[in-house]
């Protein structure tokens, strides 16, 4: 077993045979996501409510319960069968350390993901440790569990440290196994001023680089990793490096405004937007990781006998986005492996204690659509557009577009703000009242929801998957 390491524009073995990571993330498992599980607001506020709620013990043992359950043996089985080679393990800095004890390191956080990373291995799987939640937040979004819409990590010097501290824990402890294809060190930055972004990745890179040598490294992009206009030269420190876009489409979302149909017009605009993300990288001949991209899925208990239509229309963009890559050779990891339903290879059955004792609560959530990923605010919609009238009405155009822009646009700007973080935050202890009175045996059946025999498969999207990950080998 050999070391990966990138040679020019590919990702190679030592013995220089050119390497295709084809896979998923393991996104809402050691950093948790809304829309994913189905919990309101940031993983942060969960965890305090459910130990508010029903103490500290029974929240501690539901949430361990959730992260053995979450991915096990059977999970790595499955995936293998599928031709995949490589996983991305998105986690939060919460498990490594704690705000009120910085630099303190928890031996606790490494349980888990070593068990995973362990388990990949024996099946043949390569794994990339991603940073999905930097302390004080490194994007402006949920994912990054701050609760705000504020990346202060690029604000405070002790959070760009502390995170530093972190990787040079993490490199320490994960020097030396080849199973780890590589160290993703920051999941989708938005540093407005498109420079802090490159002196952080200089600091971390030397970092690691004194602890660990061998592993390679993939740069995400700044803005949500779709932005390396401002990095000019500073590749040219950074060896054994890949670069990360997330090749995320409008087509596959709900907000889409007209069904994909792969026509020519539809087709040119996947490619130019996926090739715009890679400029930099292509004008100087180096390596691409497309680290998240994939549509989203309609649910028939809320999308009824539209689901099948929208479905198919979404499987298209994929098969799309899926021939223009195997033209590059291009390894990818989409967004995601398992969920609750909605972007899933694998989700919860609706018939398992979760997805029971949650039914309406998460009926509730969709119709008020407080999470911003693939929201349906059809509705609401009536709700918050007063709200945006009047902004246009009093803001003067040039004005209007605060960064992240044009990612975020002045509707979902507001949007966010009133609906995913301030809404949200209301619907937080109703979430966590849902477990009051529940035994130690019951929390242990709600958290094996998750296992992945409760689970039932996305087999259009899994077909897909497997036979692409054929062609390039």
């Amino acid at each position: 077993m050999s070391f990966l390491k990138v040679v020019g524009t590919k990702i190679t073995d030592e013995q220089g045979n050119e390497v295709v990571l084809r896979g998923a993330g393991l996104g809402g498992w050691m950093n948790m996501e809304n829309f994913i599980s189905g919990y309101p607001g940031c993983e942060h506020q969960i965890r305090e409510a459910l130990a508010e709620a029903i103490g500290e013990e029974k929240s501690e043992f539901l949430f361990d319960k959730f992260l053995e359950y979450f991915f096990t043996d059977a999970d790595a089985q499955f995936y293998k069968s599928l031709g995949l080679n490589c996983i991305r393990l998105p986690f939060n800095y919460h498990h490594f350390e704690d705000d009120m004890n910085p630099r303190v390191l928890k031996e606790s956080g490494f349980k888990h993901l070593d068990r995973v990373i362990n388990i990949c291995a024996a099946h043949g799987i390569y794994t990339i440790l991603d940073l999905h939640t930097a302390p004080g937040g490194q994007n402006t979004d949920w994912h990054s569990d701050h609760g705000s819409h504020i990346a202060n990590f690029w604000n405070h010097k002790d959070f760009l440290d502390r995170a530093v501290w972190l990787w040079e824990q993490l490199a320490s402890h994960y020097r030396g196994n080849p199973w780890i294809a590589g160290y993703n060190p920051l999941n989708e930055p938005t540093d407005p001023k498109h420079t802090r972004v490159i002196a952080f990745y200089n600091r971390v890179h030397k970092a690691i680089r004194v602890v660990d040598p061998d592993h390679i490294i993939f740069f995400d992009g700044n803005t949500f990793a779709s932005d390396f206009s401002h990095f000019g030269d500073a590749h040219k420190e950074w060896a054994n490096t890949a670069y990360s876009i997330h090749d995320y489409s409008s087509y596959g979302f709900p907000a889409a405004g007209e069904l994909y149909s792969s026509t020519d017009q539809q087709r040119r605009r996947l490619k130019r937007s996926y090739e715009k993300k890679r400029e930099w990288m292509d004008q100087r001949g180096l390596c691409v990781w497309n680290g998240e991209w994939g549509p989203v899925y309609a649910r028939r208990q809320y999308e009824g006998k539209a689901t099948d239509s929208i479905n198919e229309s979404r499987y298209q963009v994929l098969k799309d986005q899926l021939d223009i890559y195997n033209k590059d050779r291009l390894s990818w990891s989409i967004w995601l492996y398992k969920d609750i339903g909605f972007q899933g290879m694998v989700y919860v059955s609706t018939e398992t204690p979760y997805m029971t004792l949650f039914k309406d609560f998460l009926a509730k959530k969709h119709r008020l659509a407080i999470d911003a990923w693939g929201a349906d605010d059809s509705a609401v919609k009536q709700v918050y557009q007063p709200l945006i009238d009047h902004i246009l009405q009093e803001i003067p155009p040039q004005y209007q577009n605060i960064y992240p822009a044009p990612v975020w646009k002045l509707d979902s700007r507001i949007t966010r703000l009133s609906r995913n973080i301030l809404v949200s935050e209301f619907m937080i202890k109703e979430w966590a009242d849902h477990f009051v009175g529940k035994t130690m045996e019951e929390l242990d059946a709600i958290a094996s929801s998750f296992k992945y025999e409760n689970c039932l498969k996305r087999e259009g999207l899994n077909h897909i998957l497997t036979e692409n990950a054929k062609l390039v080998r």
